[in-house]
């Protein structure tokens, strides 16, 4: 008996050890694409058990060293031999103490990257049952937020999105700040490079996208932010025709209200005064900047507390302003999902503006000071606006409620309703939302009055209540919100797929038309119509009639 058993245990732990050595020496998966071979590796996330393939750290484009930097990006040099892509590339130049205290605020962990000028590369994720040249997935590109200022790939883990969703998805860089978008409104730096780089990296997806199971007749660029203000701009620049077929933008657009406005003369004279590069002449301003350490340029990017320099006209990516290509509708007609917050503007942006305290209420003056300092070109106005939301009240956490209403549906809400009636008569399918859920996560780490923050929607995007590699949510989320990422993915990929967001299973979500209808996203989902429509209706109306007189009250202008 005791031999029986013992041959048993044998035979169990040989069955056992098989096994285990089986799936340790799965092969980590090689690519070969126009520039060389890639080894990646395998990726598992929770809910299913379905293997994910990621590359990591993927050159799109040399690097924008030297008499490359403030110029056009170059296409990568090849490699011999299969190149590691195991790692995560190193974030493009930033303040990296402000990136760091943004991802504690939302409660996003991730081992953070080096910084560095060498940071033109992408991250591809898809599944290993994918991963076939004849699987021609959907392709959804990443293009990720921060003001043109941060942000980078690693934040973004898009094994779940490309598992749940059946989707190749891709993470991109661009350089930020200065290096991104320094224009001296000449031939010696037209500006914008940053959205050349972008575009690089759609050319790059184009190229090689096939070897991961992707189909380049079917991009979809996505963003939030600065990401989704970049997808806008894409959308109207002729440099991006036919490099993605449907557009995704979140909380962000580029068209901004005309009260933000921006100053490329001011915002190079700032470079000059912390450089000390004389910007007299741009040629010898630009090869004095050529010539400054990344230090020096992470400094000067920092003293320029916004940038709006989405519509820098340089005659190759932007051939002309933004409103103008608008009018005459002669922009990427594509599918167009897009869509705001609840609450834009209602704990990370008022944490920066508003002394301290401001979450007990604040008063009409505090908030007058703010809309001044952050809208200088119509002075007036903005006391109109502030006399419409505030009407008689005198409460401090009333009037606190509806400022950081208020600063949102200038900075975000409005500039996206417009955008979605311009494309809506341009003749494209366009797709409104309003995302309403507050994450259970924050219920400990921000006051009860804030909603759906800026940015509150990308975990679920992302399926973030999902992931199991190095980006993490340290708390768990609630069963209903695993519903909700569900749901979110869905629409996110049906959409990608078929440009529509629609599918079994889910509620109807009705196109924009003439009844402005739009989703509302939540762990319940609902249609409405005519989002904000009575304040909308206002803003409109003041800004188009102050846009026939222009104020001259103050001299300066803002750089958002």
């Amino acid at each position: 008996m005791k031999e029986m058993l013992s041959k048993n245990a044998l035979v169990i732990y040989a069955v056992l050890w098989t096994v285990s050595a089986a799936t340790s020496t799965v092969a980590d998966p090689v690519v070969s694409t126009a520039y060389g071979s890639l080894k990646g590796k395998l990726s598992s996330v929770k809910g299913t058990d379905q293997v994910g393939h990621e590359y990591l750290g993927i050159p799109f484009a040399k690097p924008p060293l030297g008499s490359l930097r403030f110029s056009a990006p170059q296409p990568p040099e090849p490699w011999d031999g299969i190149r590691d892509a195991t790692n995560q590339p190193a974030m493009c130049l930033q303040d990296m103490q402000h990136t760091a205290q943004l991802m504690k605020e939302v409660m996003l962990e991730f081992p953070m990257p080096a910084t560095s000028e060498d940071c033109l590369y992408l991250n591809v994720y898809t599944s290993r049952e994918a991963a076939t040249k004849e699987a021609k997935l959907p392709v959804m590109v990443w293009i990720h937020g921060g003001g043109f200022k941060m942000g980078g790939a690693s934040q973004y883990d898009g094994s779940v999105l490309a598992i749940y969703g059946n989707v190749v998805v891709v993470v991109i860089q661009y350089r930020l700040g200065i290096l991104g978008f320094l224009s001296t409104s000449d031939e010696h730096a037209r500006g914008n490079w940053g959205f050349l780089d972008q575009v690089a990296a759609l050319q790059w997806v184009q190229e090689n996208i096939k070897s991961f199971g992707g189909d380049p007749n079917s991009v979809t660029i996505f963003g939030e932010s600065a990401g989704g203000a970049s997808v806008s701009a894409h959308i109207l620049s002729p440099l991006s025709t036919g490099l993605f077929h449907k557009a995704i933008s979140e909380s962000g657009v580029a068209v901004l209200s005309s009260l933000i406005t921006s100053n490329q003369q001011l915002i190079t004279k700032m470079i000059a005064n912390v450089t000390g590069c004389d910007d007299k002449d741009s040629a010898t301003f630009v090869k004095c900047l050529r010539g400054k350490n990344e230090e020096d340029l992470v400094s000067a990017t920092k003293t320029i507390k916004f940038i709006n320099i989405a519509d820098t006209i340089d005659g190759v990516f932007l051939p002309s302003p933004l409103e103008e290509i608008l009018k005459t509708q002669k922009f990427n007609k594509v599918p167009y999902l897009l869509g705001v917050n609840n609450h834009e503007t209602g704990w990370l942006m008022p944490k920066r503006l508003f002394p301290p305290g401001w979450e007990a209420g604040v008063e009409k003056d505090q908030i007058l000071a703010v809309m001044n300092k952050m809208f200088t070109a119509k002075l007036a106005v903005n006391e109109l606006i502030a006399a419409e939301y505030f009407r008689d009240t005198e409460d401090p956490t009333k009037l606190r409620d509806l400022a950081t209403e208020m600063l949102g549906d200038i900075f975000i809400v409005l500039p996206t309703i417009n955008a979605a009636k311009d494309h809506k008569e341009a003749g494209v399918p366009v797709y409104l939302y309003e995302f309403q859920h507050r994450p259970s996560i924050y219920k400990d780490k921000r006051p009860s009055f804030v909603k759906a923050d800026h940015g509150d929607e990308i975990n679920f995007v992302f399926g973030g209540c999902f992931w199991n590699g190095q980006v993490k949510i340290p708390v768990a989320l609630t069963e209903e919100e695993m519903k909700l990422c569900r749901v979110m993915m869905a629409y996110w990929a049906n959409f990608a797929r078929n440009g529509t967001p629609n599918g079994d299973g889910l509620v109807h979500w009705p196109v924009y038309d003439k009844n402005e209808e739009y989703m509302a996203l939540g762990l319940e989902q609902k249609t409405g119509t005519k989002l904000k429509g009575d304040i909308m209706k206002f803003l409109t109306n003041l800004l188009s009639e102050k846009n026939k007189k222009p104020s001259e009250e103050s001299g300066e202008q803002s750089a958002l």
